[in-house]
């Protein structure tokens, strides 16, 4: 295994273009019952937050994105309660922050804070 740091982030929903769009249309339509408090954090409408890839480009560690779908198809995450981060350790991958953790960031600024507090090795300030 590699001494550098892995975080993976996993999306409580879906991939697929049709499931793309039904996102999108929950997120505009009904926005207080959307299942992907990450998502709903890091992404507006329909891209990225701009704050987003920012941070993750300042982190310094290698990064995965996957949704739950994807997610569920590795055995050590079979289970598992999305959305989650999960840093990369000795038997697999760690849960450093999960559903709960998530939903009670109260913005983008307060879930940045959460991962360099949670999933970053003690010490290691972004961009090392």
């Amino acid at each position: 295994m590699s001494d550098q740091p892995q975080l993976l982030f996993v999306y409580n929903a879906d991939s697929g273009l049709f499931n793309t769009v039904a996102d999108i249309a929950h997120k505009l339509f009904a926005p207080q019952t959307y299942a992907c408090d990450l998502c709903a954090l890091t992404h507006g409408w329909f891209t990225e937050r701009d704050a987003w890839r920012g941070f993750i480009e300042s982190l310094g560690v290698s990064c995965r994105f996957l949704h739950r779908d994807q997610a569920q198809a590795l055995p050590e995450l079979a289970g598992q309660a999305f959305p989650g981060v999960f840093r990369r350790g000795d038997d697999g991958w760690l849960l450093c922050l999960g559903p709960a953790e998530i939903a009670a960031c109260s913005d983008l600024a307060a879930l940045q804070q959460r991962i360099r507090a949670a999933c970053l090795p003690a010490g290691m300030a972004p961009g090392q």
